[in-house]
C-alpha cells in the first residue's frame, strides 16, 4: 500500500541535502553571482581535452555560445577525433589500478573536497557558467550546477561506504571466513552527458569513479563550457591522471571508437531515447570483442503527465502546471508535458492559469527578474516551433496560450498550452522538449478511464503526478499508474527529485530506471568478488559415504 515503508538498512548518519541560495534582492550570493557573470562575459575560454590529466589541443575548433544571445561567443572549444578518444581510452585503463589501490576512503575525500569547492569558492563560477551556458536562471543554476551536484558527491560518497558491511555474507560456517570485496567494473566506463543539467554531467562520470572506475567523458555539445568548469573543479580537488577523461567529440565518433574498445566495461547515459536505443545495439554488435558484460545504465525521455480529479487543490495545480511546464523552458526530463483535467476544474482555472502565465517575464538570462530565458540552440527551436504549427493546424486542437516564438537574439518562445480532445494527439504523445504543455479536457465522470488512457498514452513512464483532496482517489491513481512513472508525485508538480530524497529515474522508454541520488545507481558500478577462507584445509579426499 501507499504508506509501506523499504528501508535501505543505510543505518549510518548521512549527510545534510545543501541549504538552496535565494539570491534574493540586496543578498550577497546575488551580487557575487551578477560580478561572476560580467567576469564570464568578459572572455572567451579556450577549452581542451583532458587526457590522462593533460591538455590536448587539437586545433579543431568549435565555438559555445550563449542561447539567450546568439551572437556572443563563450568558449572555442578543441574536439577530440579518433586519436584522442583512443588515448582517453587507453589513459582511464592505465589509471584504474592506482586509483583501487586508493581505496575508498581516500576516493571519498577527494569526491567529498570536489562538493566542499563547490559549495564554497567555485559555487559562482559553476552557477554562472551554468546560466550562461544552458540560459538558465540563477535559481534553476543555483539548485543544479551547485546543490544537486554538491548532494550527489557527498551522499554518493555515504553510500558507497556502506556497502562494504551491507553486501558482507550473512553465514561463515565453523572453519570457514566468508566475504565480499567490493570491486570495481574491469576497464573504462564511458558517461555520455546531456546539455540541460551540470549537476548530472558531472556526476555520470564521477559517481562509478567513487567506487574505483575510471571514466571517458563525453560532454554535450551544448554545456562544453559548464562542464569544463566542473572538470578544472575535480582536477583542483585532487583527482589523480586518467580517472576521468574529458573529450568533447561528435556522437558517432566516440561510440565507434569507444563501445568496440576491448576495455569497455560499461555506459552511463542521459539523453534521447532513440540515441540510447541505438548505443544499446551497437554494444551488443560488438560483444565479441569486448572482455566482459558492459553494464548499461541509461535516463532517456520523458513525456511527464499530471492528472487532477474534479475534487482538488485547483490553486495549488495552477501552480504545478505552470511551474511543472515552464522552469527552464520545459527543458527537464521530467518537466510536465502533457495534462489530464476534468471538464469542471478546467472551466474555472483556466482563466486564472491564463492570467498567471501572461505574468512570465522572458530574456537574458542575467536579468533576475526573469522566470524563463531561450531554449538551447537552434535545432531545438525549430523542433519546438514545429509542434506548436502543427498543433495550429489540427481541428482537435487549440493553442490556449502563448505559441509565439523569436530567434533574432536568443531562441525564445513563448509558453505555450495547447488544449486537445484527442488524448493520442502528437503533442500528448512525443516528447517535445521545450515549454509547451498539452491539456486533455474530460468529463468528470471518466477519473477511471482517464488513469488508463494516462497508462498508455505515452511509450515513456518517467514522472508523473496525481491531484486529488481524497485519499481513495490518491490510492486508486496510486495503483492504477503504479508502473507508468519512475517518479511519482502527490499533490505537487511532478518535477524537481531531490538527492537521497527522491531516487530518480524511469522505465519503459524511459530508461532502466537505476535510480540516480540513490545507492541503486552506485551498485551497478561494482562487480563483487566473493571470498571463502578455509581455516581446516581438508587432507582427505574421501567421504564417509564411501566406507565399507
Amino acid at each position: 500500500m501507499l504508506d509501506e515503508q523499504f528501508p535501505l538498512g543505510l543505518m549510518a548518519a548521512h549527510p545534510d541535502n545543501e541549504p538552496i541560495l535565494s539570491y534574493a534582492k540586496g543578498s550577497p550570493e546575488r551580487s557575487m553571482l551578477k560580478a561572476e557573470l560580467e567576469r564570464q562575459l568578459s572572455e572567451v575560454v579556450e577549452i581542451p581535452c583532458i587526457i590522462g590529466g593533460k591538455e590536448v589541443k587539437t586545433g579543431n575548433i568549435v565555438k559555445q555560445v550563449v542561447p539567450h544571445n546568439h551572437g556572443h561567443v563563450l568558449a572555442e572549444v578543441h574536439m577530440a577525433g579518433e586519436k584522442e578518444i583512443e588515448d582517453a581510452c587507453k589513459a582511464a585503463v592505465s589509471a584504474q589500478s592506482e586509483w583501487i589501490e586508493m581505496g575508498l576512503e581516500a576516493r571519498c575525500e577527494i569526491f567529498e573536497r570536489c562538493a566542499d569547492l563547490l559549495a564554497g569558492p567555485w559555487r559562482m563560477k559553476s552557477n554562472a557558467s551554468t546560466m550562461l551556458n544552458q540560459s538558465k536562471t540563477a535559481f534553476q543554476a543555483e539548485i543544479d550546477a551547485a546543490c544537486e551536484l554538491i548532494d550527489f558527491w557527498r551522499f554518493n560518497c555515504h553510500y558507497a561506504r556502506g556497502f562494504h558491511d551491507q553486501l558482507q555474507p550473512l553465514v561463515s560456517p565453523d572453519g570457514v571466513v566468508n566475504s565480499t570485496e567490493i570491486r570495481p567494473l574491469e576497464g573504462f566506463v564511458l558517461a555520455i552527458t546531456p546539455f540541460n543539467f551540470s549537476s548530472i554531467a558531472a556526476n555520470l562520470p564521477s559517481a562509478p569513479a567513487i567506487v574505483g572506475c575510471t571514466s571517458v567523458w563525453k560532454p554535450s555539445r551544448n554545456s562544453y563550457h559548464s562542464n569544463y568548469v566542473l572538470m578544472r573543479l575535480m582536477m583542483e580537488a585532487g583527482l589523480p591522471p586518467g580517472v576521468i577523461n574529458f573529450v568533447p567529440s561528435s556522437g558517432p565518433t566516440i561510440s565507434r571508437m569507444a563501445l568496440s574498445n576491448p576495455d569497455f566495461a560499461g555506459l552511463h547515459f542521459t539523453g534521447s531515447t532513440s540515441t540510447f536505443q541505438g548505443l544499446w545495439k551497437r554494444i551488443g554488435e560488438s560483444l565479441d570483442g569486448l572482455r566482459s558484460y558492459p553494464r548499461i545504465v541509461g535516463e532517456t525521455g520523458g513525456k511527464d503527465f499530471i492528472v487532477a480529479h474534479p475534487d482538488c487543490d485547483e490553486q495549488g495545480l495552477i501552480v504545478a502546471l505552470l511551474r511543472g511546464a515552464f522552469e527552464y523552458q520545459g527543458q527537464k526530463c521530467s518537466a510536465a508535458s502533457r495534462a489530464y483535467i476534468p471538464e469542471s476544474v478546467w472551466t474555472r482555472i483556466s482563466g486564472p492559469l491564463a492570467k498567471e502565465i501572461s505574468k512570465i517575464k522572458m530574456g537574458d538570462a542575467s536579468d533576475f527578474t526573469n522566470f524563463m530565458t531561450a531554449v538551447i540552440d537552434q535545432r531545438a527551436f525549430d523542433k519546438i516551433t514545429g509542434y506548436i504549427d502543427r498543433a495550429r493546424e489540427r481541428e482537435t486542437c487549440d493553442v490556449f496560450v502563448g505559441g509565439g516564438s523569436d530567434d533574432s537574439t536568443g531562441w525564445f518562445i513563448e509558453p505555450t498550452i495547447i488544449v486537445t480532445e484527442d488524448s493520442r494527439s502528437e503533442t500528448m504523445v512525443e516528447e517535445i522538449f521545450g515549454p509547451v504543455l498539452t491539456v486533455n479536457v474530460y468529463a468528470d465522470d471518466r477519473f477511471l478511464e482517464i488513469l488508463e488512457t494516462c497508462d498508455t498514452g505515452s511509450p515513456y513512464a518517467l514522472t508523473g503526478s496525481i491531484f486529488a483532496s481524497n485519499e481513495e482517489h490518491i490510492d486508486i491513481a496510486f495503483n492504477k499508474l503504479r508502473f507508468s512513472a519512475g517518479n511519482f508525485y502527490i499533490n505537487d508538480k511532478p518535477t524537481g527529485a531531490v538527492v537521497a530524497q527522491q531516487p530518480f529515474g524511469g522505465a519503459r522508454a524511459s530508461g532502466t530506471n537505476d535510480k540516480a541520488g540513490g545507492p541503486l545507481n552506485l551498485l551497478r558500478w561494482i562487480s563483487p568478488r566473493s571470498i571463502k577462507r578455509t581455516l581446516k584445509t581438508p587432507h582427505d579426499w574421501t567421504y564417509p559415504f564411501m566406507e565399507d
